[in-house]
């Protein structure tokens, strides 16, 4: 669940938990279409044969898939509201660290901590968020990152 931002007051919500998504399960399907889409066919994501004597014992997903389910995750409730919210907009990261590979048939869902919020224009809003993606029944996350938001609100 996003957390809902006095925008009078944003720096007493540093430190802030913005919400744990529900899991989400890593298909092969998926997997294949991300490949098609970014023209990356490494045999490690597509091929389950092959895969299956690479290291990892199957084949896994792209890190920027993963990465890129933050916006799902987003829309599912991580993050920051602000009243009068009209859109928000990934504006970057700071920081990105694939740790774990996330096997296909995995489990995954993200976490966010509030790091920074800063007004940059009247009802414009950058947030920082410290972003973690668990992968179900593993003890390293998939990644961490720095992910930059901004909000605007009328």
């Amino acid at each position: 669940m996003t957390i809902k931002v006095n925008t009078s007051d944003l720096q007493s919500h540093i430190g802030d938990d913005c919400g744990t998504s529900d899991w989400f399960e890593i298909t092969q399907q998926q997997v294949n279409d991300f490949a098609d889409v970014t023209l990356d066919h490494q045999f490690i994501h597509v091929d389950p044969v092959k895969a299956a004597e690479s290291p990892f014992g199957t084949t896994i997903a792209h890190g920027f898939l993963t990465l890129s389910m933050l916006a799902h995750f987003l829309q599912k409730g991580v993050g920051v509201n602000v009243p009068n919210r009209t859109m928000g907009v990934n504006y970057g990261f700071d920081k990105v660290r694939f740790l774990t590979p996330v096997k296909v048939g995995s489990r995954v869902r993200a976490n966010a901590v509030l790091l920074e919020a800063t007004e940059k224009n009247p009802g414009q809003y950058l947030f920082k968020l410290d972003i973690t993606v668990e992968i179900e029944g593993e003890d390293k996350p998939a990644l961490k990152a720095e992910w930059l938001n901004m909000v605007f609100a009328a």
